[in-house]
């Protein structure tokens, strides 16, 4: 029973997310106005992080396998793909790296604006 609560109170975040995705005209995909509104909840003290634990931590292990049917579809167009493998290539390696490095400015910018000490 504690599992099913702890899901509920996951899909009535991922509900909400939907509505306000049909009621505001933004760009913006339902579930990250479902995670933004469970954030809240969660540093507000609405909702106490061990209300869905068990939950998150299982949907989090089994993640990666919402990945193989995506990768299965690209295979299914390796045709249209294969031509441009090197500009593709090139994009991803950029931008993975880029990433990297704006991660990593941004953690070290968050750690010394909470570092009284230094």
């Amino acid at each position: 029973m504690k599992y099913i609560k702890q899901l509920l109170w996951i899909l009535a975040f991922t509900f909400i997310g939907e509505a306000l995705n049909a009621l505001i005209p933004l760009p913006i995909p339902a579930a990250v106005y479902g995670l933004v509104l469970l954030f809240i909840a969660l540093c507000t003290g609405f909702l106490k992080a061990e209300a869905i634990k068990e939950t998150a931590d299982f949907l989090i292990s089994i993640f990666p396998v919402l990945f193989i049917a995506p990768a299965v579809k690209i295979l299914e167009y390796w045709g249209l793909i294969a031509p441009h493998i090197g500009p593709i290539l090139v994009i991803l390696i950029a931008s993975t790296i880029m990433i990297f490095f704006i991660s990593g400015a941004i953690t070290r910018a968050l750690h010394k604006g909470g570092d009284n000490d230094a």
